[in-house]
This record gives C-alpha cells, structure tokens and sequence, in this order.
C-alpha cells in the first residue's frame, strides 16, 4: 500500500514567501499547495489527506483570523500555523485560543516552522484516525432499532435489567435479548466498553451540533 503523504496548504499574498515556503516544505518530504488568497484558497475545496494550513495573518480581502474562524465554524480540523510580519499579542493569542497551532513572526528560522508543520501533521493524522472512528461508531448505532436503541441508553445510564424491564414495560427477557443485540451491533464486549463507546457517541454529537448551529 503506498504511503499516504500529508499537504501542506500555503495562503500569502507576497509571491516570493510562497515560493520560498513551497521550496522550503517540499524539501521535508510533504506535498504543497500554494495560494494567493484567503477566497483562493476556499475555491479549493475538500482535501482528503493528512494536512495543515500554513496562513499568513494580514491579507487583502479576507484576513488570516477571519479564514481560521470560517473554517472552525465548517467543523474543519485543519490544524493552522499563523506566519506574520507584524507582532501582536492580542491577535496571537486569538489565534492560539482558536486553535492553532504555533503563531511565527517573520523572519524566522526554517527549523522553526518544519517544527510546527510536523506537530501540526501529527495533530491531523490524530483528527483524522479520531473521525473516522466515530463516523464508524456512528453507522453502528444507527444499526439499532427504536426498542434496542432504548434498551442501549437505559443500560448505558446504569439500570439493571430488571429495572429496564419495569421502567420498558418488557420481560426480562425480552431485555435481555435486546442487550445482547445491542452488544453485537456495536461490537462492545462488556458493559464498560459499551459505556465508552456511548461517551464517543455524544461527542461525535456534540460536534455536529457546534457545526449546524
């Protein structure tokens, strides 16, 4: 299986930092792809493949903080490393309460950007491995009928079966089938496995919700 290699995204207006940015990134083995401004670079759009943003702060048109807060609110896990000319705490710490990754002023050593991109890759493989697996809890869980999904909520919340039983109006059963339907669907080996598995549910959902909201 060949190796996937992660792209490093690059949005500054100034020609000569892209092109000595590309330079620099395809000599530590990532992809890149250049752009000029914040709207070229949402034209662009989906990536499929581990990936960071390397955004110049001050830009015409669309600014590197508005891009951040636009791609945020898309529920994008894009990690960003800010690259600026003018210092400002204020904005830093904006950014870095955002989300990002590092916040470099220019001039700045190339080590200490290839140090940020690698940390920031990491941090999208890790986005990424953590997605895909609760997208997967997710189709699992809707595997479940209406009455095993209840049973599933009910047991997950600490009730016994008998209790579950009288509070369902069903036999103990009939519960008892239902469990171990909803053990089998979900693919949890005990109680304690189908308990994390209802915690990576919720986040899964409360994910969704800041991204529809």
């Amino acid at each position: 299986m060949t190796p996937v290699v992660p792209t490093v995204f690059v949005v500054d207006d100034d020609t000569s930092v892209r092109t000595a940015l590309k330079r620099l990134i395809k000599s530590i083995g990532f992809k890149v792809e250049t752009f000029d401004s914040a709207q070229a670079f949402l034209k662009h759009g989906s990536y499929d493949v581990p990936a960071c943003l390397v955004l110049d702060v001050r830009m015409p048109g669309m600014s590197g903080i508005e891009l951040q807060e636009q791609l945020s609110g898309a529920g994008l896990g894009m990690p960003i490393i800010f690259i600026t000319g003018h210092g400002n705490i204020p904005l830093s710490v904006k950014a870095m309460k955002a989300g990002a990754v590092d916040f470099i002023e220019k001039p700045f050593e190339d080590q200490k950007l290839i140090d940020a991109i690698n940390s920031a890759i990491t941090k999208s493989k890790k986005f990424r491995t953590e997605q895909a697996e609760l997208e997967d809890l997710q189709r699992r869980l809707h595997s479940l009928t209406p009455r095993e999904n209840e049973v599933f909520i009910l047991v997950v919340s600490g009730m016994l079966n008998k209790q579950i039983a009288f509070d369902l109006g069903m036999s103990l059963k009939t519960v008892k089938v239902h469990r171990a339907r909803v053990m089998e669907k979900i693919w949890a080996n005990s109680l304690a496995e189908l308990v994390r598995m209802a915690e990576k549910a919720c986040q899964f959902k409360s994910r969704l919700k800041s991204i529809l909201d």
